[in-house]
């Protein structure tokens, strides 16, 4: 059975364990498939895919993005398998949590300035707050993001200290980096000094990064961007994981864990 939520924070090894039954790392559920065409139409130069960094020509090869998706997720790195299982490596993805907490120890001592957001709010939601609500007691500010904000696809709100996409009182699953765009030009309008830190995923993730925010991602095994962007130095961390497992609960044991190596447990 996983971890109970309610459990003490796991050790390395019972923590890669869960993550393998839980299937937020090891056989995940998204497609060998699914997983290349996202890194075909990134490196064709399909910006969808690219959450708001730019990448010019460098990643125009196809199996270049591939040997880093191997290195850095831990994705099959055999050009040969085309279709149907693939992987996160479980140890990568407590590598990166165990990088996380470094930039997040640095934040609580120098008590700086972190926004929060995710684009999976359906997982993603309550490893942000429970981060935010950490550094908070640390003595470091949480952004608050200011009223009014839109994009194309609806209302930027923030719920629990994290930035979301509203539209139609719901919230909204997104890769786009219009709404991270939508803050940090809000924040310069109101003559509000830019987050020292950004937590996030997807394109709000990779929004930050571009506009040279220091910045810690989440990302799945078939969004390849941030992984580039973390190998070229324009993101800080990027954790590898499946971002929408069965139940949100899944990842308190992975929350406890990066909290506990930040140095930031009750």
């Amino acid at each position: 059975m996983p971890i109970s939520s309610a459990t003490a924070t796991p050790s390395r090894a019972a923590l890669i364990d869960h993550l393998v039954r839980t299937r937020i790392a090891g056989d995940v559920a998204t497609p060998r498939e699914n997983n290349l065409d996202h890194y075909r139409r990134l490196a064709n130069g399909d910006r969808h895919y690219w959450f708001g960094l730019e990448f010019g020509d460098r990643w125009a090869d196809e199996q270049d993005v591939l040997a880093v998706m191997a290195e850095r997720c831990g994705v099959s790195d055999d050009p040969h398998h085309r279709q149907g299982q693939d992987t996160i490596d479980p140890e990568l993805t407590v590598d990166a949590l165990d990088r996380a907490a470094a930039v997040l120890r640095k934040a609580a001592a120098d008590r700086q300035r972190v926004l929060f957001a995710t684009g999976h709010p359906g997982g993603l939601l309550d490893v942000h707050r429970a981060t935010a609500a950490a550094l908070r007691t640390a003595g470091c500010e949480v952004v608050v993001i200011p009223d009014g904000l839109h994009t194309n696809d609806g209302l930027v709100v923030q719920f629990a200290d994290v930035a979301v996409l509203e539209r139609g009182a719901t919230l909204w699953h997104t890769h786009s980096p219009e709404p991270m765009a939508a803050i940090l030009d809000g924040l310069e309008r109101e003559g509000r000094p830019q987050p020292d830190l950004v937590m996030a995923d997807h394109g709000w993730a990779g929004c930050a990064g571009r506009r040279g925010i220091e910045a810690v991602g989440f990302a799945d095994c078939n969004d390849p961007a941030l992984f580039l962007a973390e190998a070229e130095g324009t993101l800080q961390v990027t954790i590898p994981l499946d971002d929408h497992v069965l139940s949100p609960r899944y990842y308190d044991p992975l929350t406890a864990y990066l909290l506990n190596a930040a140095g930031l447990s009750a």
